[in-house]
Order: C-alpha cells, then sequence, then structure tokens
C-alpha cells in the first residue's frame, strides 16, 4: 500500500496518542470525521495499523534491568536456530528477538525485575539452550530515547 502525506500525518498522531477520539483527529489533519475514519479503517484493513497497544512504563510495573544481549550460536548443532527460535517465543523476559548482522547471530532485548533475575534468565535458560557458543550482554544504564513511533520517520522524508 503506498501511503500519501495525509496517511502519514494520521498515523503520527495515533502513534502520538491511540485513544484520540476520530473528531479530535479529524481536526488535527483537517479532515471530516467521516473522511478522517474511512482513511483510518482503510489503514487497519490493509495492515498498516497493526493493532492498537498501551505502552507501559518498564520501572512502575517492577522491572528495573533493561538489557541487550548478543548471542551467538554453535553452527554445528542441528537445527540450531529452529530450536533458539522455539526457545525464544517461551521467555517473557524477552522483549524483542532480532536476526542481526555481524558476528552474533541473535540480539535479545531482556527485561529482568533485577540484576539476580536477569542472572537467573542467562545461567538457566540462554546459556542452557542447545547450540548457544557465546553470550555478550550490555545493561541498559540510562534510556536516552525509546521511540516506539515509525510515523515520524517517514514523514521527515516528505
Amino acid at each position: 500500500m503506498t501511503l500519501d502525506a495525509m496517511d502519514l500525518r494520521l498515523l503520527h498522531f495515533l502513534q502520538e496518542d491511540g485513544r484520540i477520539s476520530n473528531l479530535e483527529l479529524a481536526e488535527k489533519v483537517f479532515l471530516s470525521p467521516s473522511a478522517c475514519l474511512r482513511r483510518v479503517r482503510q489503514l487497519e484493513e490493509k495492515g498498516v495499523i497493526a493493532r492498537y497497544v498501551a505502552l507501559l512504563d518498564p520501572s512502575r510495573v517492577g522491572l528495573e534491568v533493561d538489557a541487550f544481549v548478543q548471542v551467538t550460536m554453535r553452527r554445528d548443532v542441528e537445527q540450531w536456530h529452529e530450536n533458539f527460535s522455539a526457545a525464544v517465543q517461551t521467555w517473557p523476559e524477552v522483549a524483542g528477538a532480532y536476526i542481526i548482522t555481524g558476528e552474533a547471530n541473535y540480539l535479545l532485548r531482556v527485561r529482568a525485575r533485577s540484576l539476580k533475575h536477569f542472572s537467573a534468565f542467562v545461567l538457566d535458560r540462554l546459556y542452557k539452550t542447545k547450540g548457544v557458543l557465546d553470550i555478550r550482554s550490555n545493561i541498559v544504564l540510562q534510556n536516552l530515547k525509546d521511540d516506539h513511533a515509525i510515523a515520524a520517520s517517514l514523514l521527515s522524508g516528505e
């Protein structure tokens, strides 16, 4: 689906506030409420808007440790990728999992209640996963920016 400037503006405001009323959204983008609703529904139907969610503040729900973990796999282990991919899906501590380029095979974003919880995850789950060769962790000291919005990136290219 090709997105025009109006679609990008709609997405931008929806990413700022997913609970914005259709009337408020229409006013912000200078559309009639019916035209605005029609366009938003089209973006939903086409899958551009995948879902609506509430973003939580991790520290306020007791997740004090935020870490990025690079995992390198042994390639001589049969079905190493399939096994690791399946294991990642079962770990609630993993907030994001990515296949990456470079020396490591995967990058995980891990959230834990404490350093003890994080250590237990690494030692009892991650290291015990068949095929894991190396793990490198980077614990976040301070979050400078964690913006889930992508519409602003698209708007900057106009």
